[in-house]
């Protein structure tokens, strides 16, 4: 069975930054991982976008979340990576979870979400302790809007506080990071097969 996977990348560089991604560096590793598992992965990066604010599937002329949008329903698999910024998710994840507030009003006749069915996981990196506090943030947002969390569906890096390193500056993968990466992966792609082949039951009529 064939699986597609969506990642937004929250970093708040630009693609035509001079600075490296570490959020893009962790869902590369993810990715990589999800391809041992059948998952062909598409990562949009947020900031190279003009995500408009806003709490609909369509903020009016100029707006790319629809085209996002589309993408991510075609997925299986959506893969939500950010950085720490003042202990909280990004402002660019923050604007695309808004985005997503639309699928509470956007049920089939079942009551069920756009979103029913797909299964998300986290990614998260900073040099700042708040990893848990961040990813708490995302997955219940998600959750919120329909997606389901696999067990152990976030992989995360935090590097000393006040210090210098960031994850894309280090040489090797720490093997706590890459044993976080695995287990998201596997587990993942386990739930999102099992979801496809047997979609949640709706409203009874």
């Amino acid at each position: 069975m064939s699986l597609k996977a969506l990642a937004l990348n929250g970093t708040l560089k630009s693609s035509d930054s001079s600075e490296p991604s570490s959020t893009g560096k962790l869902l590369e590793l993810i990715t990589e991982e999800f391809k041992k598992h059948g998952i062909e992965t598409e990562t949009i990066r947020l900031a190279d976008h003009n995500i408009k604010p806003g709490v609909t599937s369509d903020e009016g002329e100029g707006d790319a979340w629809p085209d996002i949008r589309k993408k991510l329903l075609e997925a299986d698999i959506l893969l939500v990576g950010t950085p720490i910024w003042l202990g909280q998710p990004g402002s660019v994840c923050k604007r695309a979870l808004e985005r997503m507030d639309a699928f509470l009003e956007e049920t089939d006749d079942q009551g069920q979400m756009v979103s029913y069915g797909k299964v998300a996981a986290v990614a998260v990196v900073g040099n700042e302790d708040g990893a848990h506090h961040v990813s708490a943030e995302v997955f219940q947002a998600l959750n919120d809007v329909g997606f389901t969390i696999p067990a152990n569906a976030v992989a995360y890096w935090v590097g000393e506080a006040m210090g210098s390193t960031n994850f894309v500056d280090l040489k090797t993968t720490p093997e706590a990071v890459q044993t976080m990466v695995s287990m998201l992966a596997r587990n993942t792609a386990h739930l999102a097969k099992l979801l496809k082949q047997s979609q949640y039951p709706g409203e009874e009529g």
